[in-house]
């Protein structure tokens, strides 16, 4: 048993029950993180517009996708940069400040996006901007995700880190959903040449308001009371937040990289790709790919909370075992059922869209892998780099290996899942006394 002198910040609450106020924070944060992610990732679903009218009309379709495609990465190769330094000033002065700040460095640039020229006004400049302000959101981004997760995770009893995760996730996906249902509405009330012409400008103008709005919501939130704690205790890391992080916690940010990796699988190519991948794959009507890719965000986000709240009762490695198996055969369903039976999409992405929850399970073991004081920055540091690496190469990857076979997307998030299924085997075995306060005993 721990002496008040050397527990860690925070766990003079674990045994109480979760409160009002937890349910709240919880539900601002998880709101303000859909308004903010809906912004980052409402690009992924006008591609093929954006490919039509920032490069020469003259440029071969295969090329112009996986030139968008990359547009789409550069967001992600941003993130670190971003992540790094909002985590040291949230280890450093506190959570919440950096927690409002990346929400507002997120709603400019998205507006900006909104109001630009394309090829056709001013030639190649138009992609070089959208690539600098695609830049900006990675770097916003980089700051919030990660910054969210241990917000919400400080301010709820230990025993329930893995629903405070699961919600805040599920509040990520909802933009993802917000960003489907937008598509998918626009799509609908326009014709293609009205799209084309300035109706794909809407969502990200629409999107710039909602960053506005998501920076007034967090004006509500308190600071955690870990880090009040800390600072109370002059606890604070004192040295460079990262440095501690890299000197003395290799094989927390190892985990936590290969586990971002299994995140990023499921969200990019089941959830972000496979819309635009089945109409060009398997003459999927854009319409019903949207309403099809709308359903399983939905699912998605009620499965990151229910793999929250599974983690709680059972542990984070039993749970991310059976998440990536089940992840692993969904995937495969869907790309095998889809190109033989197209009629059974609806069904199929919706069972495939539940079973990217575990990725709900992904945050819980990353907070529980790092101490309070350089918690920030070692999440933020091993999920941005990770997912820099694996989610910036993954589209252009994939849109390179349907190429070779229309499996390929199953076949890779199959792969990746069972370098989680490794990640849950040392949960399970060899790591158990480490994270014994959420692992399957």
């Amino acid at each position: 048993m721990q002496t008040p002198s050397t527990r860690e910040p925070g766990q003079s609450i674990a045994a109480r029950p979760l409160t009002a106020r937890d349910v709240r924070t919880l539900a601002l944060a998880a709101l303000g993180g859909a308004l903010e992610f809906y912004d980052f990732i409402i690009f992924v679903f006008f591609t093929k517009v954006i490919g039509q009218l920032f490069f020469p009309p003259d440029t071969p379709e295969w090329l112009r996708q996986l030139q968008t495609w990359g547009l789409f990465a550069a967001g992600y190769l941003a993130r670190p940069l971003g992540g790094i330094i909002m985590a040291h000033f949230g280890d450093r002065t506190g959570r919440k400040r950096m927690f409002a700040l990346s929400v507002f460095l997120m709603s400019v640039p998205t507006l900006l996006i909104g109001l630009l020229p394309t090829y056709a006004t001013a030639g190649y400049a138009a992609p070089l901007a959208l690539l600098v302000l695609r830049m900006m959101q990675g770097a916003a981004v980089g700051g919030e995700v990660p910054g969210a997760w241990v917000f919400v995770s400080e301010h709820v009893p230990n025993h329930r880190v893995g629903l405070a995760c699961g919600t805040l996730t599920s509040g990520l996906t909802l933009g993802i959903l917000l960003g489907s249902l937008v598509a998918t509405a626009i799509n609908k009330l326009y014709a293609p040449e009205a799209v084309q012409a300035f109706a794909w400008r809407v969502p990200f103008l629409v999107g710039g308001v909602f960053g506005f709005f998501a920076v007034f919501l967090r004006r509500w939130l308190a600071e955690t009371p870990v880090f009040e704690e800390m600072r109370q205790r002059r606890a604070l890391v004192q040295e460079l937040p990262l440095k501690a992080v890299l000197r003395g916690h290799g094989l927390s940010v190892t985990l936590s990289m290969l586990l971002t990796w299994v995140l990023t699988a499921g969200i990019v190519v089941v959830i972000l790709m496979t819309p635009t991948l089945v109409q060009t794959l398997f003459g999927v009507s854009t319409t019903r790919a949207l309403e099809a890719g709308t359903l399983a965000t939905l699912s998605l986000t009620f499965g990151c909370i229910a793999f929250g709240m599974l983690t709680d009762r059972f542990g984070m490695g039993r749970v991310l075992a059976a998440g990536c198996l089940a992840l692993l055969s969904a995937s495969y369903l869907l790309y095998r059922g889809v190109a033989q039976q197209p009629e059974h999409l609806v069904p199929l992405y919706v069972l495939a869209g539940a079973c990217v929850g575990v990725v709900g399970v992904v945050p819980t073991v990353m907070v529980h892998s790092f101490p309070a004081a350089v918690r920030f920055s070692g999440l933020s540091f091993s999920y941005n780099v990770a997912y820099a690496i694996f989610g910036g190469l993954t589209p252009p990857l994939v849109q390179l290996m349907v190429k070779t076979t229309p499996m390929a997307p199953a076949y890779y998030v199959g792969a990746v899942c069972l370098i989680g299924l490794g990640v849950s085997a040392y949960l399970l075995f060899v790591g158990r006394a480490r994270f014994s306060a959420m692992s399957a005993s």
